[in-house]
């Protein structure tokens, strides 16, 4: 069962999928779009839907240190139901605390340059995010 992972910023919307056999979460892209136009990521992630065909998307449900749900994770919660809306699939909101620093702390492990990273950590967390997700099963 193929997946989708989508780590969903104010400008970004890092996006991931996992293999048909929903075990192992790679990178797609990071898609970019400007600041707060939710629609146009919304139609972005159609479009992946269209080419990858996954049967459930997971989005990262940011939520503060203390587990309460603020005014990044409402966005998250109002772009889910625009997704479910547009494209009819179930979308899971999955608690994505730290994703974000865990995948820097990896670039930066990794010797990767600060203008690299920039480009590919909402990716990696959305890996993350999806990877979680599938070993939870």
């Amino acid at each position: 069962m193929r997946v989708l992972g989508l780590d969903l910023g104010s400008r970004t919307c890092g996006i991931a999928v996992s293999d048909p056999m929903g075990m192992i979460a790679r990178t797609v892209e990071t898609f970019r779009f400007e600041e707060d136009d939710y629609e146009a990521a919304v139609h972005r992630v159609a479009e992946c839907c269209q080419e990858w065909k996954p049967q459930e998307i997971v989005l990262g449900l940011p939520k503060h240190m203390n587990g309460d749900v603020g005014l990044r994770g409402e966005i998250s919660i109002r772009f889910k139901a625009l997704l479910e809306e547009r494209v009819g699939l179930p979308v899971i909101l999955v608690d994505e605390r730290l994703t974000t620093v865990a995948a820097t702390r990896l670039l930066i492990s990794a010797d990767v340059s600060r203008k690299k990273r920039k480009q590919v950590v909402d990716q990696l967390a959305a890996v993350q995010i999806l990877q979680g997700y599938l070993d939870s099963k």
